[in-house]
């Protein structure tokens, strides 16, 4: 079986050990280090080049948010996992910007921060739901929104599906407020990439910025 690399970077060795506990108990995660500070985040990721950077955003010498851009010029391979106690959006949005591939508190459950761990190795981006709403009504607030398309080629269900998608729910969580099974939901997710010639979740986001589906009742 393919194992996740992880790094732990945080300033706390209690929440490490408990990090390195949780994460060691998994098949398919293996802890490969552990680092105190921004300054040895930089010498870890650049010596071990792990999958998956588990990054707190304050720490000691150098800050996670400063240690990011340096992580990814030093590894662009590895994926970074914000975890962190805050939960001002201004930090989520300056991790995103710096090339943060998700965003967990740390006082969220073992479940979300493992499944954060597992989205972020194959690709994807991991926000909360509630951090996503709160950042894409943010954007719409802002005037990110643009004219809508004049036609959206999609049924019904397909504009739930690719709201529920936008919004930052996992497959499994849309295919439970749907009431849909996991396969189900991840073949009308390939459908309406197909449909609208997107190719990544940025895109599609975007699309349903433009058609208003962000919005209450995705209308």
């Amino acid at each position: 079986m393919e194992r996740i690399r992880v790094l732990i970077a945080d300033d706390h060795a209690v929440l490490r050990a408990g990090l390195r506990m949780l994460l060691g108990a998994e098949a398919d995660i293996e802890v490969v280090g552990e680092a105190r500070d921004g300054a040895e985040v930089l010498a870890r990721v650049r010596d071990l080049k792990p999958d998956v950077l588990l990054l707190d955003v304050a720490m000691p010498r150098l800050g996670g948010l400063e240690a990011l851009p340096r992580v990814r010029e030093v590894s662009p391979e590895t994926r970074v996992l914000m975890l962190t106690m805050y939960e001002d959006e201004e930090y989520l949005r300056e991790a995103l910007r710096a090339g943060a591939a998700g965003y967990v508190l740390k006082r969220a459950a073992a479940e979300e921060l493992l499944s954060a761990i597992r989205t972020v190795y194959h690709g994807g981006v991991y926000l909360h739901p509630e951090h996503a709403r709160r950042l894409l009504e943010d954007m719409v607030d802002r005037g990110a929104r643009k004219e809508a398309p004049e036609e959206i080629p999609l049924s019904s269900r397909e504009r739930e599906v690719l709201r529920l998608i936008a919004l930052g729910y996992t497959n499994q969580q849309a295919a439970d407020v749907l009431y849909l099974s996991v396969k189900t939901v991840e073949t009308y997710r390939a459908r309406i990439m197909a449909k609208l010639g997107l190719r990544t979740r940025a895109e599609l986001v975007r699309y349903a910025m433009q058609a208003g589906l962000l919005e209450e009742g995705g209308e």
